[in-house]
């Protein structure tokens, strides 16, 4: 019954901070509890709470810190189309330009002064400056 007290307050503790940790605790102390219903040796208790907590925290850890620190699996809005190709409509050079990105039309100049691209060919996309795709 001490167990699942303990396993109960590590909830709490869980929900009032956010930290996981206190959740593996909560589970390594269900774990005992679960040993104490099969065995009255308190070492044996103690030996499973530390060790299923222990494991838990080993494990989650490293995966939960890679979960958190890992760029955002799926871009948006402007994000989503940098990096992608486009079709030109009308000559882009560095002041206009008309091209075709993602099944719309847009306008665009290219990255550098000097450089021009004339119509049907590809360009790729640097930037999106304000409603302006900024191509090479």
């Amino acid at each position: 019954m001490w167990w699942l007290i303990a396993a109960g307050g590590f909830a709490i503790a869980l929900v009032l901070t956010t930290m996981p940790e206190f959740g593996m605790l909560a589970a390594g102390a269900v774990a005992a509890a679960a040993a104490a219903g099969l065995t009255d040796s308190l070492v044996i208790q103690v030996i499973v709470f530390a060790v299923v907590s222990t494991a838990l925290i080993i494990v989650v850890q490293p995966i939960a810190r890679r979960s958190r620190m890992g760029p955002p699996v799926l871009s948006t809005g402007v994000d989503a189309l940098m990096g992608r190709t486009a079709i030109v409509l009308e000559r882009v050079d560095g002041r206009s330009g008309r091209i075709k990105l993602a099944g719309e039309e847009w306008s665009a100049r290219s990255l550098s002064d000097d450089d021009t691209y004339e119509p049907g060919s590809q360009v790729s996309v640097v930037e999106i400056d304000g409603a302006t795709a900024v191509v090479m």
